[in-house]
Order: C-alpha cells, then structure tokens, then sequence
C-alpha cells in the first residue's frame, strides 16, 4: 500500500505530463517495527578524512599526541595517526539513526563501548544494528525503550567498534506520519496535497 495523497496514470510515457503527487519518504521505524533478533545494514559507508580526525581533536580538546602529531604518531606501534574513538562513536551512532533511532525522543544510554581495531584516515565504516530486546513502558503510553547493538566495521570486514545503545522511540499510534508532514517537518511548510 502506497502512502500518496494524490494518485497519477501510470501509462504516461516520459514525454507526456503526469498528474504530481506527494508521495511519503522513509519516515524511519516506530517502536512497533523492531523485532528482537532484527539486524539492518545502515546504508552507505563514510570513509573518514584526515579533516574529520582534525576537527575532531580541534573541537573536544583531546591532546592525546596520537590524533595530531604526525612524528609522535610513527614512532608508535601503529606507525601513523589514529582517528580519534569518539569520533568513530560518533560517526557510527549517526549511521545508524536513519534506521534505528528516527523517531527517538530521547537516548537513554551508551553501554559497554568497545574499540576492536584502530581506525585510520582513509579507512571506510559500515554499520549495522541489531536488536536485543524491546520493552513498554507503564508510565508512558507513547513511546517503548529498543536496546539495540551497534556494530562498525572497516573495508577490510574488520570489526571496529560495538556498543549497546537504547533509544526510547515514539509508537506509530501517537506519530500520524504522512507525506505532506514527514518527522522533522513543521506543519504547512513545502508542498501540501492542496498544492497539486
């Protein structure tokens, strides 16, 4: 079933005009979507830029000569710089949101946060989530609690980072989504179905 407000002919060719439509994007997943055992690939990998490893130090005040310092950074075990973990942390989450955590109103934690392997500038991450377990809430109707393992991963298949993560996320019932008026979306702001 599509979520459309308007419908089009579906035999029009390119060169004839079509009716328009406003047709729903992906409006991400509500707490009654997750399944305990549900794993999703989050699409598109990032590949981490030396400017990122930068900024980041930069912006959080890490002094940790390992992120910035070249010369230090060769004469370690790993021979070059390391992007910074929380960076990698950060990165990964954001991933994720797109199929996890859309429709939170609210983290509740980051749990057992563990670094597998090094990343370096040029390295790409990949993330999937899987989830643990779900649960209602007695004192709040609107929203249920998905834990959830985040795994990142780089180019290589190598594993670089896991944590728990535990969102509490709206229930479809109180998010009336709809095409004109996706989440994030103010009320009658961009195209509306009167507009067609």
């Amino acid at each position: 079933m599509s979520d459309t407000d308007e419908t089009t002919d579906t035999d029009a060719t390119d060169d004839e005009p079509t009716e328009k439509r406003l047709v729903s994007g992906w409006h991400g997943r509500y707490y009654e979507d997750f399944e305990v055992g549900d794993i999703y690939k989050h699409p598109f990998g990032r590949t981490v830029t030396e400017t990122d490893n930068v900024w980041m130090t930069n912006v959080t005040m890490n002094l940790n000569p390992m992120h910035f310092n070249e010369a230090y950074a060769a004469e370690t075990e790993f021979g070059e710089r390391l992007v910074d973990g929380t960076f990698v942390i950060a990165l990964a989450v954001g991933m994720s949101v797109i199929d996890i955590s859309v429709n939170a109103t609210a983290n509740l934690g980051y749990d057992d946060i563990r670094h597998h392997n090094p990343v370096f500038h040029g390295d790409t991450i990949f993330a999937e989530s899987e989830v643990l377990h779900k649960r209602e809430l007695e004192s709040r109707d609107h929203v249920g609690i998905v834990e959830t393992e985040l795994r990142a991963y780089n180019q290589h298949g190598d594993l670089v980072l896991s944590l728990e993560r535990t969102p509490m996320v709206l229930k479809r019932s109180h998010a009336d989504p709809s095409a004109a008026e996706p989440p994030g979306w103010p009320e009658g702001i961009g195209t509306q179905p009167e507009d067609l």
